[in-house]
């Protein structure tokens, strides 16, 4: 005969060393929320990206425009990638918080970019963690806080920002 023991306690989740590493020179009370929120998560997650290169912000801004529509920004025209999707709506290429350290990208994990319902659990527990540590943030999501998300272009799930 074999027992099974159920457990009702949640699983408890931890930054992986590539994810920790990813926070390095980004701000203090962010990296405090992410940190927070792995804690209290209900859905593990990974940092992506947190601060980004002026080369990394080149390339994002080249894919899906042409050589024109960089160069007029300042981003050199060998970084079009007109056949591609566009993957920032900036105006200015350089004007990510992410260059100065103040938002990062974080995913679900195991990685799955079509289910949305794990994002959102990413971002439930964010904003606990950072209500908790009084630190405002933002989500992609939902770029002008009003609680109803992904709509008007908030497509950006896996961002937050201070």
């Amino acid at each position: 005969m074999r027992f099974f023991v159920v457990s009702n306690t949640p699983k408890k989740f931890v930054l992986s060393k590539l994810s920790l590493g990813r926070l390095e020179d980004v701000n203090p009370d962010l990296v405090k929320v992410v940190k927070r929120a792995i804690e209290i998560t209900q859905q593990d997650f990974l940092v992506v990206e947190g601060v980004r290169s002026k080369e990394q912000c080149y390339i994002n801004y080249g894919k899906g425009r042409t050589a024109a529509q960089c160069t007029i920004k300042g981003v050199p025209a060998s970084y079009a990638q007109p056949k591609l999707a566009k993957v920032t709506w900036l105006n200015n290429p350089l004007s990510s918080k992410h260059v100065t350290g103040k938002a990062v990208d974080l995913v679900p994990y195991p990685v799955d970019w079509n289910d949305l319902s794990k994002f959102d659990q990413v971002a439930k527990a964010m904003f606990a963690a950072a209500k908790e540590l009084d630190v405002s943030i933002r989500w992609g999501a939902d770029w002008d806080n009003d609680g109803n998300y992904r709509e008007k272009g908030e497509y950006d799930s896996p961002h937050f920002e201070l």
